[in-house]
């Protein structure tokens, strides 16, 4: 879509859109941009018997353990890398929700049980019980600004009950040594979903149920759009200032900005449209308010 004038209204809409976002910009740190490699002094690591204290689960081969709090920037030197325990993990983690669904809401169907099964195994559920449980304090890593964007999150992460729905950036690192401890456990006990089960209960506490966080807000904003037959468009400026643009019926009615996630941008671009669509359009939609709650 070619750049067009903006007129008063639209004005407004990006000075309020701009100003919030500019110094939250600012603070940043863009992931292309660090470095390789990583000169801070490390301290020893963190005992792994506190792992198994922590999870009440003692494992038979204690090799699976470490492998699956390595990060590859450490275990490089002796082939440790929790990756392929990980893989596992998101498999057996996957499965577990959807058996507890299966058998929990016996009358909803998968439009329902898929969305809120994300919900309870994606980066920010699992980086949730990561910190919950103190394990990322185990993880092995030579990773450059790992620490200080785990600590971020985890000074944010209150912010937002359950689940950011898509607003924080999270470190996958922490979601990753979940699902390697799950994946771990999973081919220590052979292969025993009952044991998995235990654990994993365990550590997810509180599930996410149905309805119990907010849907997404580009979701909702596109059946809002479907219901009313307008025309959305999301126009990717991510590339040139990290900012993603909503128009409505060729009027421009949100922007998001994120310069580390081009997700996060839209997810803001989204929400800030749920919040201006009333009044740039001159309509009610009564269904938006629900998707602007944080």
């Amino acid at each position: 879509m070619a750049a067009q004038p903006l007129g008063e209204q639209e004005e407004t809409i990006l000075f309020q859109t701009s100003a919030h976002t500019i110094e939250r910009q600012e603070k940043e740190i863009s992931l292309e941009q660090k470095e390789e490699t990583y000169n801070k002094d490390y301290l020893s690591p963190l005992p792994l018997d506190e792992v198994e204290a922590i999870i009440n689960y003692e494992f038979k081969n204690k090799h699976l353990l470490e492998e699956a709090f390595t990060h590859k920037t450490y275990g490089a030197d002796n082939n440790l890398c929790y990756k392929r325990l990980e893989y596992v993990g998101d498999v057996v983690l996957n499965l577990f929700i959807v058996t507890e669904q299966y058998f929990s809401y016996p009358n909803l169907g998968p439009g329902v049980l898929t969305p809120n099964k994300s919900k309870n195994v994606d980066t920010d559920k699992l980086a949730r019980v990561a910190i919950k449980h103190e394990l990322h304090r185990y993880l092995r890593h030579k990773q450059p600004y790992l620490d200080e964007e785990i600590q971020r999150f985890i000074e944010r992460a209150d912010e937002y009950y359950l689940h950011s729905n898509g607003q924080l950036y999270v470190p996958k690192a922490l979601a990753d040594i979940v699902e390697s401890t799950i994946g771990a456990i999973f081919i220590d006990s052979g292969l025993s979903r009952e044991v998995v089960g235990k654990v994993a209960r365990k550590l997810l506490e509180p599930i996410i149920e149905p309805d119990s966080v907010k849907k997404h807000p580009v979701s909702q904003l596109i059946e809002v759009c479907q219901e009313k037959k307008f025309k959305l468009q999301f126009i990717d400026l991510w590339e040139e200032s990290s900012s993603i643009e909503v128009f409505i019926n060729e009027k421009f009615v949100g922007r998001g900005i994120y310069g580390s996630k081009k997700a996060i941008a839209r997810y803001r671009a989204a929400k800030n449209a749920l919040d201006n669509i009333d009044k740039v359009l001159d309509i009610s939609t009564s269904t938006t308010k629900d998707a602007i709650e944080d």
